[in-house]
């Protein structure tokens, strides 16, 4: 983290200073992040419920499980059967388009010089 500091007056620094030390104590006073996770799983427990059933999802990962847990997972992707083209280009009939996706260059022309995507569907 990096913050531009060329810009501040000696007054504003001497603020910001004062306000990150301030900051700083009362960070170094908090106890120790695993302690307070312990204490909460152990009430938890006490009284019959999991962290998960309390805030939900699953608890953080410590140590190398959570950088496999961080990691990109791969997400399910639903297959679409191939389709057949619905519209043609007039100039070269070997570009068609079904309809799907972005629409080609070839038909995005067209339709900016006024024409409508109807105009090029491919009779059956």
């Amino acid at each position: 983290m990096s913050i531009d500091l060329s810009g501040l007056s000696a007054k504003e620094l001497g603020a910001l200073i004062k306000n990150a030390k301030k900051q700083q104590t009362i960070v170094a006073k908090r106890p120790a992040i695993s302690k307070v996770r312990a204490q909460l799983t152990k009430l938890a427990k006490a009284q019959g419920y999991s962290v998960e059933e309390l805030f939900g999802g699953t608890a953080p990962a410590r140590g190398r499980a959570a950088k496999a847990a961080t990691s990109p997972a791969k997400k399910a992707v639903r297959k679409l059967g191939k389709v057949a083209p619905k519209y043609r280009n007039p100039a070269n009939p070997k570009e068609t388009w079904t309809g799907r996706g972005k629409q080609p260059r070839w038909l995005a022309a067209h339709t900016a010089k006024g024409k409508k995507p109807e105009d090029f569907l491919i009779k059956k």
